[in-house]
């Protein structure tokens, strides 16, 4: 089975992910009256789990409502312990080596992983595990605040597959790793 690691994640026009205070009210600066479906959906049917960060699981339980995803989620954490109760059934902790990780998951049947979190996708591009990333950008600058890219220890190439706009105003790349 074709293994795929995806990042799928919304920057700004100034490429970050989240607002000088962590904010991302700004994430809703785009007016979805109809609540169209902005990719997550086709990516959830494809993918047979999620690794986040655990900032983001953090924010993710903190959101309140009902739980969004409907595929086992790994929680990438060093320090983190154990998982919330009212999350246990959710979500598994999960740390070491990133490869390591990803071949033990890949061992246990998820094959299509969904790569969410800002530190996450950077930890994994640094080791370059990305397979496909689509970006959506909206139109807005930020000014500063968490940057979707980091260093990284080599330049790194991507073929450009798709681009399309949603709601009028978001502009939404697909990328796929070249590593020929």
């Amino acid at each position: 089975m074709e293994t795929r690691n995806i990042v799928f994640i919304a920057k700004s026009l100034d490429g970050y992910i989240a607002g000088p205070e962590g904010e991302l009210d700004w994430l809703n600066s785009v007016p979805n009256p109809n609540h169209e479906d902005v990719g997550l959906h086709p990516l959830m049917e494809r993918i047979d789990g999620l690794i986040m960060g655990r900032n983001t699981f953090t924010m993710v339980c903190n959101m309140g409502g009902e739980w969004p995803y409907s595929k086992p989620v790994f929680v990438l954490s060093n320090t983190l312990k154990e998982v919330p109760e009212e999350f246990e059934d959710k979500a598994i902790i999960v740390n070491g080596p990133l490869h390591e990780l990803i071949n033990d998951l890949h061992a246990e049947g998820f094959y299509q992983l969904y790569i969410d979190g800002g530190i996450t996708v950077q930890n994994f591009l640094k080791e370059d595990l990305i397979d496909e990333m689509i970006i959506s950008t909206l139109p807005i600058l930020l000014g500063g605040g968490t940057p979707l890219f980091g260093s990284l220890p080599k330049s790194m190439m991507f073929d450009h597959v798709e681009s399309k706009v949603l709601l009028n105003q978001i502009t939404q790349d697909t990328y796929f790793r070249n590593r020929s």
